[in-house]
């Protein structure tokens, strides 16, 4: 039996669902848990419970056994299914069979008390032990996002009531087969939670991720795909691709809005089907592989447009999860600038280094258009130039501590707010659109996926308006395949 937990503590604001044909019990125990701090809905059997947990947000259920319409062990099959980090205390009647009750402790079910043999206390205690494990299961979660975070590199997800919230979703979605769409902006850190996703699922296989802006759809399919020997020039021998590294794992598409309406086709084939072709062959394959994609771009719009399947999109939009900007969540910030001071004070052999108060003041105004990223290269930045133990708002860059947020370019409307006669708006983007791609080019030596990068476009992007422009850029896509996040 579970060990007890300060019911005081655990069931404060836990939300509980009581299902029970008999509405005096319903009305009795949905009085006993409300007086121990919790919020109680009921409902009279299970599929009237269903329709309230279809909104997600609960903490336990307490369901009878036996009902009429949807019983309670339908309701635990239904619910070990679809949110298998629910606990569910099962309740029997005092002349049922204690087979009964232990049959679905087998299926599923936290714990089970038997009507008539408990007292309020004891209720209350073991409901209270279902919240708490959930609730440690949600935090072990959050610890394990955290360690994610600094094994790839220091990134940190915030742990604010709406990050939390999104947590709490990526819990209770991770065990489940269920395909994810992770929506945000550039450098929120859907990566991240991509990866927790993958932690959290228990899957064997590997975690493997794609950037699918960076390649054109050529090699875009020899990666997804693999290819055989001699299927095109160059492929000397045949390879795998990351379906089939990825079998039993997690395939993250990063930048899914990128990819063309024919590798579209390709992808929605392999989701319906579970099966695909490499390059150059005659042979299907099989994967069985858990997809999480992600995009910063809105998939409903280009939907509406026709640049993207309708049918594709319902497919991987199984479960949304939108990673809010930073700049929505500046409570997140003061705890991210803690946690990448110390990452990189310890890097550079600078212990001891503080953020000055004035300096934290700006941080926390600015609004970060290149969200968590951003932030982490500013901090970075701040420690390499500061004089002493203090980062003082002299280390940040001007247009952190002028709180703007970016530079405005050069160029026919940048002196003021009056535009020269006869001027075109399309004709001024294209203006700085082609001064900008072409710094970008110069930069990084005519390397197209770094320019790209620098931009914070898509190598798609940069290399049709490259294109278009007739601008020279050297290295193509094919560097690198990490996400973006």
């Amino acid at each position: 039996m579970p060990e007890p937990v300060q019911t005081e503590q655990a069931l404060l604001d836990a939300r509980v669902l009581v299902v029970d044909d008999e509405p005096g019990l319903r009305t009795m125990l949905k009085i006993l848990f409300e007086s121990s701090g919790a919020r109680v809905q009921t409902a009279e059997d299970g599929r009237a419970a269903l329709k309230q947990l279809g909104s997600g947000g609960f903490d336990a259920v307490v369901t009878d056994i036996s009902m009429p319409g949807m019983n309670g062990h339908e309701l635990l099959a239904h619910l070990v299914q679809e949110q298998p980090e629910l606990p569910v205390v099962m309740m029997t009647a005092v002349n049922n069979d204690i087979a009964d009750a232990v049959e679905a402790i087998k299926r599923g079910a936290f714990d089970y008390i038997q009507k008539g043999f408990f007292n309020n206390d004891e209720l209350v205690r073991r409901v209270a032990n279902a919240v708490e494990r959930k609730r440690l299961r949600e935090e072990n979660l959050r610890l394990r996002v955290q360690l994610e975070g600094a094994k790839q590199g220091g990134e940190i997800i915030g742990s604010s009531s709406r990050m939390m919230e999104i947590l709490s979703v990526v819990s209770r979605v991770a065990p489940t087969e269920a395909t994810v769409l992770i929506t945000g902006e550039s450098g929120t850190g859907k990566e991240l939670v991509a990866r927790s996703l993958h932690e959290g699922s228990g899957r064997s296989g590997r975690f493997l991720t794609i950037n699918c802006g960076a390649f054109p759809d050529e090699l875009l399919e020899s990666e997804l795909f693999g290819h055989e020997k001699g299927a095109f020039t160059g492929a000397v021998a045949a390879k795998r691709g990351l379906f089939e590294e990825a079998d039993g794992g997690t395939l993250f598409l990063d930048e899914a809005g990128e990819t063309s309406p024919a590798m579209q086709v390709k992808l929605l084939r392999v989701l319906q089907e579970g099966t695909f072709r490499p390059v150059g062959s005659t042979q299907e394959r099989g994967s069985e592989v858990r997809i999480v994609a992600a995009t910063n771009r809105d998939l409903e719009e280009m939907v509406r447009e026709g640049t993207f399947r309708e049918d594709l999109y319902y497919r991987i939009n199984v479960i949304p999860i939108h990673l809010p900007p930073l700049r929505e969540r500046r409570g997140d910030i003061q705890g991210m600038v803690r946690h990448f001071v110390e990452m990189f004070a310890a890097r550079m052999n600078r212990p001891g280094m503080r953020v000055s108060p004035k300096a934290l003041e700006a941080l926390e105004h600015y609004d970060w258009p290149g969200n968590v990223r951003e932030l982490k290269n500013v901090i970075e930045r701040a420690i390499a130039l500061a004089t002493s133990e203090s980062i003082e708002v002299e280390a940040l860059p001007e247009n952190v501590r002028e709180g703007k947020k970016r530079r405005r370019p050069s160029g026919p409307a940048a002196e003021g707010d009056e535009l020269p006669d006869g001027v075109r708006l399309d004709d001024y983007l294209d203006d700085l659109r082609k001064r900008l791609i072409s710094s970008a080019l110069e930069e990084t030596g005519g390397n197209q996926t770094r320019a790209a990068q620098r931009l914070g476009v898509t190598f798609r992007s940069l290399r049709y308006y490259a294109g278009k422009y007739g601008l020279k850029g050297g290295v193509p896509a094919g560097e690198g395949s990490g996400g973006t996040g």
